[in-house]
């Protein structure tokens, strides 16, 4: 190994959780601040309901979660969806030109 190029190891290392943890290790960094550690984090204890909630964003997921699995999809709820979208549009244009069609035959035979 070359003098000079590498960091300084300390053997004592003292690692802080924020539950108040102390763990001491090996590392090139004397003290080391962390928010979970193997006795607060909840793989390790088996806590599964601990949870930070911030700005309310589980809440949030699961309100829009709960609005995904309410609504009904499917064929039927499509053609059905698609008929009032055509009944709301009026007729159709081809249907229109049929119409116009029959009324300038009647207006010509009748001339």
């Amino acid at each position: 190994m070359r003098k000079e190029i590498h960091p300084k190891y300390f053997k004592d290392a003292k690692i802080t959780c924020a539950c108040g943890a102390v763990h001491n290790i090996g590392s090139t960094i004397e003290d080391i601040q962390v928010e979970l550690c193997s006795k607060c984090h909840p793989f390790y204890t088996g806590e599964k309901s601990k949870m930070l909630d911030t700005a309310r964003r589980v809440e949030k997921f699961t309100e829009r979660a709960s609005k995904k699995t309410e609504k009904v999809t499917g064929k039927k709820v499509k053609k059905i969806k698609r008929a009032a979208q055509k009944a709301a549009k009026g007729p159709k244009f081809e249907e229109e030109k049929g119409i116009v069609i029959k009324k300038l035959k009647t207006k010509k035979k009748s001339a």
